[in-house]
């Protein structure tokens, strides 16, 4: 999965990449439900946390930022801290990705607090004692673990639990009991089985406890629908998102239960347009969400000129400025959807 900015040399964004590895042997294959074509209803969510690799990372770590008295959490998975890239193409090629350049973070650390300040963001207050869990793998030469490590210093700055999973061999990849690529590889779909299963631990430290997964049928429904209707300019194809987002919904939620909601961010080159329903499919989050009366929103980014490995906007290839804060093109967008959600 390329955590990739634009206007660089090609010879450096293949330096993002190490294309190694292969599938295992015995792939475990979870049960699935098809996506059927519906639309986003209202449920009786009861809180809402975020979850995010690599570029999704970095939206899921915007997203906490900017609404935490909506979000009561995040789990982040290879990604740096808040705003790392500081709208500039090669800061977040060799400062958040890399490490040739530094993150700057104390300038990041403040220009959190002053946006607050202005209501631009939530107030930093929300943070402190919230949940937080972040993973890097020893293989992920994509995302340096310096650039993880202070992602784990912005969150403590501001008073967050953290919980770092530091000790796997991953590569740059969402691990999954159900991935098909080799633990150290950085190889498509980006879903790497380490024989472990760090969803039970990011739950875990999300909730306060957790239920074990689903490991028969699922009994939800998986929910295919049009993101225009929640794109801010009304065409999600000219925001770098796809026509199609997914929702996961288990049955206890459409009973009325009182449910939690994941909002599940994919990678670069790990969305529907690349890989099919390979994450929705295999990232662990279905099966945990029938047991543990949890929808999963799994919104879509999508390859366009300016986005050519279909990666969310961290770094502001859209052309704005706001992409961090409230009001940013594909945060308000996602937000669009959780308040349908929940509300």
């Amino acid at each position: 999965m390329r955590f990739l900015v634009r206007s660089v040399t090609a010879a450096a964004v293949t330096a993002l990449l190490v294309l190694a590895g292969a599938m295992p042997a015995q792939a475990a294959n979870p049960p699935t439900k098809p996506p059927v074509a519906g639309s986003l209803g209202t449920y009786n969510v009861s809180s809402v946390y975020v979850a995010g690799v690599s570029s999704g990372g970095a939206m899921a770590t915007q997203l906490h930022v900017a609404y935490s008295s909506r979000i009561q959490g995040a789990a982040i998975f290879a990604s740096g801290p808040y705003y790392c890239a500081q709208n500039n193409v090669s800061q977040a090629l060799y400062g958040c990705a890399d490490n040739v350049w530094p993150t700057y973070l104390t300038n990041l650390q403040t220009y959190t607090r002053t946006w607050a300040t202005y209501g631009w963001i939530d107030p930093v207050g929300n943070l402190s004692g919230r949940p937080v869990y972040v993973f890097h793998g020893n293989g992920d030469t994509t995302v340096k673990k310096s650039v993880n490590d202070d992602l784990v210093r912005y969150y403590q700055h501001f008073g967050a639990s953290v919980q770092y999973d530091s000790g796997s061999s991953a590569g740059h990849a969402w691990v999954s009991p159900y991935g098909t690529v080799s633990c150290p590889a950085t190889a498509s779909p980006f879903l790497n089985d380490c024989g472990a299963d760090p969803q039970n631990a990011f739950l875990r430290k999300l909730f306060g406890s957790v239920n074990g997964p689903n490991t028969g049928a699922l009994g939800g429904r998986l929910i295919s629908f049009s993101q225009n209707t929640f794109a801010v300019n009304g065409y999600a194809n000219g925001l770098s998102m796809g026509a199609t987002g997914f929702a996961y919904v288990p049955a206890a939620c459409t009973a009325g239960q009182s449910c939690r909601l994941l909002v599940a961010l994919h990678g670069c080159k790990q969305s529907y347009a690349d890989v099919g329903t390979a994450f929705v499919d295999r990232a662990n989050l279905n099966q945990y969400a029938d047991t543990n009366s949890m929808i999963v929103l799994y919104p879509q980014a999508l390859a366009t000129a300016v986005n050519p490995n279909g990666c969310w906007d961290w770094w502001g290839y859209l052309g704005a400025t706001n992409y961090p804060i409230k009001g940013g093109a594909q945060l308000e967008t996602i937000m669009n959807m959780v308040r349908r959600l929940d509300g």
